[in-house]
């Protein structure tokens, strides 16, 4: 089993800046990839960014250009930068990570952008 931890959620004002961090423990040697979604109020989970272990990374349009993934192999660990913060991301932010046919989800933490 794999546990992901995120924390670095909060209030930000919007063109702001945060840091989302999500380190992995357990049976990791395995984890393809690793990424972030979000769950807007009242709307369906979608897809942030993600990246693999080779280094590729994938972003959603609407945050192309302001959120930057990295990655820690090292460290297990995965990280969102995000900057020029904006109303519509608000959000749950959720860690995700893939092990072969496996997908493991972090408990969510909570981005709240005022204007």
């Amino acid at each position: 089993q794999v546990r992901l931890v995120e924390s670095g959620g909060g209030l930000v004002q919007a063109g702001g800046s945060l840091r989302l961090s999500c380190t992995a423990s357990g049976s990791i040697f395995s984890i393809v990839t690793m990424g972030w979604y979000r769950r807007p109020p009242g709307k369906q989970r979608e897809l942030v960014a993600t990246t693999t272990t080779g280094g590729s990374t994938n972003y959603a349009d609407s945050v192309k250009g302001r959120f930057t993934i990295s990655r820690d192999n090292a460290k297990s660990t995965v990280y969102l930068q995000m900057n020029s913060l904006k109303t519509e991301d608000t959000a749950v932010y959720y860690c995700r990570a893939t092990m072969g046919v496996l997908v493991f989800w972090g408990q969510g933490t909570q981005v709240t952008v005022s204007t």
